[in-house]
């Protein structure tokens, strides 16, 4: 059986120090949910539809410790994070009394852990909240890090809270369910990690790529686990985004910028996987990256079916959403790019001919096999 690992978010590594909680992955990773349920307690679960089975695991866990379940129901993905939804679990949360000893549980993918962590945040100022993320792509990078959120009619994530999790607790088996192109999309994210922080994540994808790309695999749970590693040592010294947190957003100027112009009909995972290839072209173009990482970049991606290309023609569309990046401050863009391996730094203010040129290069680039097909 595969060993379940344990990861320690916040400062000092300590749990309960100014925010610190643990990360458990693995088989059997509920079980910890026993030691945050007290008898008596009220505890709100809200969960993604498909997701029943790991409610009534919950359930029966909640049961045991004599305490009171509350499951509701949410919309699938970003629906999810509409005001309207949230409004409902408020009035649900007062019918039912709850109050600052109480307990939300978020169950599902990303969007879903966004609105259980701010339903916590916002109830009475703030109640505990335990993660139960059920995609690649929620335990690597929505569930861990504090942040929540809703959208607005203005854009994703406008409103929100840091309010760190006690715990987040994710079974790879709970993944297993996931359409391959989703799952492989949430590499995007670990390969991430494997570039700015922890070169021996790319190490063992390089090793074997297929299995890299399944939950079922021995290697998923020492991928996902090291993941939260590189984001835990990061958001430990840097909660709110100071400065330090940046580095987390490799790949991401120019990755929301596509899912900008392409309506939010790329996955995530997939448009970080172009803008980390943008931004080591960027990088290379100004001198601060060898060819030799700009060319691994490509071979990883594609090696485990991500794109690293785009379309040409949307320049103008690509260039403006960049300019609205949460790093640019005021006229002047910001990346985060490498000076090589495991070593992110900033890029500001670069030419726009250096932009055209790795604009260039990108729209240049085939897609990988499985890669979303848009445009002509």
């Amino acid at each position: 059986m595969t060993e379940r690992r344990t990861v320690t978010v916040g400062p000092g590594g300590t749990p309960g120090d100014q925010g610190g909680y643990r990360v458990h992955v693995g088989p059997g990773a509920l079980r910890e949910l026993a030691g945050h349920v007290r008898p008596g307690q009220r505890v709100l679960v809200v969960h993604q539809p498909g997701r029943e089975r790991v409610v009534q695991d919950v359930g029966a866990l909640v049961a045991q410790a004599g305490a009171e379940l509350h499951p509701v129901r949410v919309p699938d993905g970003e629906a999810a994070k509409e005001a309207s939804v949230l409004v409902d679990l408020w009035g649900r949360l007062g019918r039912a009394g709850f109050t600052r000893d109480d307990l939300v549980v978020g169950v599902g993918g990303g969007a879903t852990t966004d609105l259980a962590g701010f339903v916590a945040a916002s109830w009475l100022r703030g109640v505990a909240v335990v993660q139960l993320p059920t995609s690649l792509l929620g335990i690597v990078d929505a569930a861990v890090g504090g942040k929540t959120g809703i959208n607005t009619a203005e854009g994703k994530n406008l409103v929100g809270a840091f309010h760190p999790p006690q715990a987040v607790l994710c079974d790879p088996g709970w993944l297993a369910s996931m359409p391959r192109a989703d799952y492989v999309a949430g590499l995007a994210e670990v390969i991430k990690c494997g570039l700015v922080a922890d070169p021996r994540i790319l190490e063992l994808v390089e090793a074997d790529p297929e299995a890299a790309g399944r939950p079922d695999a021995p290697v998923a749970v020492e991928l996902i686990a090291r993941a939260v590693q590189v984001k835990a040592d990061v958001v430990g010294a840097d909660l709110r985004e100071a400065g330090l947190r940046e580095v987390l957003n490799y790949g991401h100027t120019f990755g929301h910028a596509i899912e900008h112009v392409e309506g939010y009909t790329w996955r995530h995972g997939d448009a970080v996987a172009v803008g980390m290839v943008y931004a080591a072209e960027l990088a290379h173009r100004a001198g601060r990256m060898d060819a030799a990482l700009l060319a691994r970049h490509r071979e990883l991606l594609t090696a485990v079916g991500l794109p690293t290309g785009y379309r040409p023609g949307r320049w103008e569309q690509l260039r403006a959403a960049m300019a609205r990046d949460k790093k640019s401050r005021g006229a002047t863009l910001r990346f985060v790019v490498l000076d090589g391996l495991a070593r992110p730094g900033r890029l500001e203010g670069p030419d726009e001919e250096l932009l055209l040129g790795a604009h260039a290069a990108v729209t240049g680039a085939p897609a990988a096999p499985g890669a979303p097909r848009v445009g002509p």
